[in-house]
């Protein structure tokens, strides 16, 4: 199911429309996962297991490609996917590691804030 719009879209610009459609489609991927995974896991056919594993794992690739447009295109995104992925340990205590303090203590880059997606890629 799409992610539905909050604001028209015809007031919102392209970029804006944009991001959302990849927000939506990454959002079907995974839910298409987790519906592929739950099949799996109960079914007695192991061929047909195999089968649902394979398109589980599909669409696992999809979301992937989804999440690493989404980062390229909105700067916090970026900053919050090297925070948090590909670690070890407890997953809660990254948020302390990476700004040196607790919960809300986080602070905006510079420029940042709600409804500024500039495009800043690496």
């Amino acid at each position: 199911m799409a992610l539905a719009y909050h604001e028209p879209p015809a007031e919102l610009s392209a970029e804006a429309r944009d991001i959302h459609r990849a927000l939506s489609s990454t959002v079907e991927e995974l839910e298409a996962v987790a519906w592929y995974h739950q099949r799996a896991e109960v079914c007695a056919d192991e061929q047909l297991k195999a089968i649902l594993l394979h398109n589980r794992d599909e669409e696992i690739e999809h979301a992937a490609m989804g999440l690493e447009w989404l980062r390229r295109q909105i700067p916090k995104f970026d900053e919050q996917l090297r925070t948090y992925l590909f670690t070890s340990g407890p997953i809660h205590a990254l948020e302390e590691e990476a700004t040196g303090g607790g919960e809300g203590e986080t602070k905006p880059a510079a420029g940042m804030g709600i409804g500024k997606f500039s495009k800043q890629v690496r």
